[in-house]
């Protein structure tokens, strides 16, 4: 039987029956070496002016009696700030966020263009009630109820303490399984006068999969505060090593970045030899490790970019069912907008970290300047691709990688146009058996076998922003002053807002 853990912090799962759950509310991972089920939590936060959304995915196999979860939240929730949503909704966010394997083909340079000039400039630009009832526990015990009601299969109660030992005592006298040592990561909470949004699984309303996992709904809630935090420490107390945690924030016109930890952006805009298209989550994994060895403790950039758009896109870019469904209904949106606010000048970040049982402080979050990146884009002479991450009036950024074949055939005319990409030739593509990797979201990234690459043997530039240099740099890398027609597929990483505990990698560091 797996052994449940807690996985990611804003949240912390508890259960009622430990020795009947094999897992809970998506935060949870196999014991020693077991394999873990394919399960994620998925999590997205929207962000105006004071208000936060904050809208998870919880996937559970188990009794719906042994389900429950324990949220710190600055103030009181009522019955109106809490609704479920479609699930759809956290795939669609993943699929946009995620880092990208793109394939590109040099095109036929004695090929007559159009417009090149133009296109030149804009390539990788994106495209214009319950009642409080007062009830208390024991009076010793300092508990308040201060409401209760039920959204769709939940079982809601929002709880008040005077002290962590008593909620300690009050959650184990309701039969709920405390682990060891959750006290201490409580009484932060307690002593800032937050409240607990505690949901439990009503088990006559839950309906079961084919794999009779239970089907619960994802959860939404909002409030007001004019802190903008993640809180991740509860969620330590069953932890037993290194955790990952991406987190999704939606804001008009805003990026957002950790104001209480360092901040890097993801190495973007590398050219790979065509063996990464078998191994892409190794080779995407090597390189966050590798990213977080050289800069320790730091919050990893993935993706800023306007929700609406993107270049070169996995799928529909988000649209305005999306943002009412993640939270912009409850949002005023900007200052004399009369109409009902619509959510198109939402930007997404996705935020990567990486730590362990010595985390001592919450995720706070800043606004951050608009930055560009990742984009098939040159920058300067020589026909050379942006590298990195550059301020900019807008947000275009994104964790990019490609692999480039060259073109082969004959070279007929007096002004051949060298490194222009875009899909496979018709000589290529029309070939028996040819398939072009199209967009494909990958699977298990947390999971993904870690040495089973080596980036200097595969990157075609150096990296040294975290220490690397190619072996070999053979391989264009490179783009042109010409159009790039960029192919409509591209090999998308998944695992974007899976939140997951594997084992620490050799050499990988973690917040402090």
């Amino acid at each position: 039987m797996m052994r449940p853990t807690v996985l990611f912090a804003a949240l912390a799962a508890l259960t009622l029956s430990a020795a009947t759950a094999d897992a809970f509310c998506g935060f949870y991972v196999a014991g020693g070496d077991q394999k873990m089920f394919n399960d994620a939590t998925q999590v997205v936060l929207m962000r105006m002016g004071t208000r936060t959304v904050l809208a998870m995915q919880n996937n559970y196999k188990g009794p719906p009696a042994a389900f429950a979860m324990v949220v710190p939240v600055p103030v009181v929730l009522h019955e109106a700030d809490v609704k479920t949503l479609p699930k759809d909704v956290f795939e669609h966010v993943e699929m946009m966020g995620a880092p990208r394997l793109v394939e590109y083909w040099e095109q036929d340079p004695c090929r007559v263009r159009k417009y090149e000039a133009d296109y030149a400039m804009m390539a990788g630009a994106a495209p214009p009630s319950a009642t409080p009832t007062g009830a208390s526990g024991p009076r010793d015990l300092g508990v308040t109820i201060e409401a209760k009601f039920a959204v769709g299969e939940y079982q809601i109660v929002i709880l008040s303490a005077k002290d962590s030992t008593g909620l300690d005592t009050w959650l184990k006298q309701e039969n709920y399984h405390i682990p060891e040592g959750a006290e201490p990561l409580l009484r932060p909470y307690v002593e800032s006068g937050s409240k607990f949004f505690v949901a439990k699984v009503d088990p006559a309303k839950v309906k079961f999969g084919p794999d009779q996992r239970a089907q619960l709904s994802p959860l939404r809630f909002h409030y007001d505060s004019d802190e903008f935090a993640l809180p991740i420490r509860l969620g330590l107390a069953n932890s037993s090593g290194t955790q990952d945690l991406i987190v999704n924030i939606l804001a008009p016109h805003q990026r957002y970045e950790v104001a209480n930890y360092k901040n890097v952006t993801i190495p973007t805009n590398i050219d790979v030899r065509d063996s990464v298209k078998a191994k892409f989550p190794a080779f995407y994994a090597a390189l966050f490790d590798r990213t977080v060895e050289k800069s320790p403790g730091a919050v990893v950039t993935e993706y800023a970019w306007q929700a609406s758009t993107c270049d070169p896109c996995p799928g529909p870019a988000l649209d305005q069912s999306d943002f009412l469904t993640l939270g912009a209904d409850v949002l005023d949106g900007p200052k004399g907008q009369t109409s009902p606010y619509q959510g198109y000048d939402l930007v997404l970040t996705r935020l990567h970290a990486r730590y362990g049982k010595t985390i001592t402080n919450d995720l706070v979050f800043k606004a951050a300047q608009p930055i560009v990146g990742g984009r098939e884009f040159v920058r300067g002479a020589g026909d050379k691709l942006e590298e990195g991450a550059q301020p900019a009036e807008q947000n275009n950024f994104q964790g990019r990688y490609a692999i480039r074949h060259e073109w082969t055939g004959p070279i007929q005319c007096a002004q051949p146009k060298r490194h222009i990409w875009g899909g496979p030739p018709s000589e290529i593509a029309n070939q028996p058996g040819f398939q072009p990797t199209g967009i494909k979201p990958a699977v298990d990234l947390a999971f993904a076998p870690r040495g089973e690459i080596q980036l200097a043997q595969v990157v075609l530039r150096d990296l040294p922003e975290i220490g690397i240099k190619a072996a070999n740099r053979s391989g264009c890398g490179c783009a042109t002053t010409g159009r790039n027609d960029v192919l409509g597929g591209a090999l998308l990483l998944g695992a974007s807002l899976l939140v997951r505990r594997r084992r620490r990698p050799r050499g990988a560091q973690e917040m402090s």
